[in-house]
């Protein structure tokens, strides 16, 4: 999933965390499913943002370096206005857009 074309609200919202654990039927491990898709974005997210600002990189300085500044101050904003992590992947779990799977549960359901 795109996270810079997410519906995920920018600021923090009060959850029903047993309404929300229906699915896996143990609260702990809808926030760890969370968790660890939160980590994934997160990680992407850095990756993004590196590469992007990776081509800024110099090793002189010269008298672009003020106009270069703003841009990559524009696209660290842009990243900062962004969803936190954490709202993307639990927008993504509401909205069933995670697939996930316990181990240990299909091993107990084979037997």
């Amino acid at each position: 999933m795109d996270y810079k074309k997410t519906n995920a609200p920018l600021n923090t919202q009060t959850r029903d965390l047993i309404k929300m654990s229906e699915d896996t039927g143990n609260v702990y491990e809808t926030v760890c499913i969370i968790a660890k898709r939160s980590n994934q974005i997160a990680g992407e997210m850095k990756h993004d943002l590196e590469k992007k600002l990776q081509e800024f990189a110099s090793l002189s300085d010269n008298l672009e370096e003020i106009s270069e500044n703003r841009e990559q101050i524009e696209i660290s904003r842009f990243y900062e206005r962004l969803p936190k992590p954490t709202l993307i992947a639990t927008q993504e779990y509401l909205e069933h857009k995670i697939h996930f799977r316990n181990p240990a549960k299909d091993h107990l359901n084979m037997d």
